[in-house]
């Protein structure tokens, strides 16, 4: 059963419909990748859906409650641009996770093996003025992760990491996946989709063009032998 849902999601910007009547839904231990291609309202779709933007129509249920303005206790968002503190420590960004989400004991030992694991257990101090893009990327995945949010969205998560750090987010996807964590990714490198993904959801210019597995699409739309031409023909 399904324990995330967006139902109807419609964002305006002006005259230009950014998402339009978006509906599709996540289950538990479930990652599921959104893909479109630029200007497709993925972003948007994600800052609805965390909450961060007022969408003009749709809702959000978790576990078929309607969510209404309280997404931020329920769904994180990891954004495509990573935004850290600049006078806040690596470290600190955790401590301030753990502390705005009262969180047990516990998250400091899972905080570290989180960074240690993407080669950052040497840059506990480092102020986040000082951190690459990269590091800023991997600081906020650890600070997120800790939280234990039951939806977590990645946008375009590894985007200036270095060949670790991707491999490593991957590992910690999947293992959020497999502890029934709900998780959307959205990606423009296909071949992670292909790897990582149980189902796809297909934008088009705000409009789902296709949802489904990957054998599921590509029996639908016969004669697409790998993800890049089933995408390529959807999104043309």
């Amino acid at each position: 059963m399904p324990v995330f849902q967006i139902e109807g999601l419609t964002k305006r910007f002006g005259r230009r419909i950014a998402v339009d009547g978006l509906s599709f839904d996540v289950r538990a231990g479930e990652i599921v990748g959104l893909l479109g291609p630029n200007g497709a309202g993925k972003s948007t779709t994600f800052l609805c859906a965390a909450g961060l933007l007022r969408p003009d129509a749709g809702s959000f249920r978790w576990e078929g409650a309607e969510l209404g303005g309280k997404r931020g206790q329920t769904v994180a968002l990891i954004p495509e641009t990573p935004d850290v503190y600049p006078m806040l420590t690596v470290w600190e960004h955790l401590e301030f996770v753990a502390k705005s989400c009262r969180l047990n004991d516990g998250w400091q030992e899972r905080g570290a093996d989180l960074l240690q694991r993407f080669g950052m257990g040497d840059r506990l101090t480092a102020l986040g003025a000082d951190l690459s893009k990269g590091m800023r990327q991997k600081t906020l995945v650890a600070a997120t992760v800790i939280a234990s949010m039951p939806v977590l969205l990645f946008d375009e998560p590894t985007i200036g990491l270095d060949p670790l750090g991707q491999r490593e987010l991957r590992a910690i996807m999947r293992d959020l996946a497999a502890a029934g964590t709900a998780i959307i990714l959205s990606t423009h490198m296909l071949e992670q989709a292909r790897d990582l993904c149980d189902r796809i959801v297909i934008l088009k210019e705000g409009k789902m063009a296709a949802q489904g597995t990957l054998s599921e699409l590509q029996s639908q739309f016969s004669g697409h032998e790998n993800i890049e031409e089933l995408f390529l023909e959807l999104t043309r």
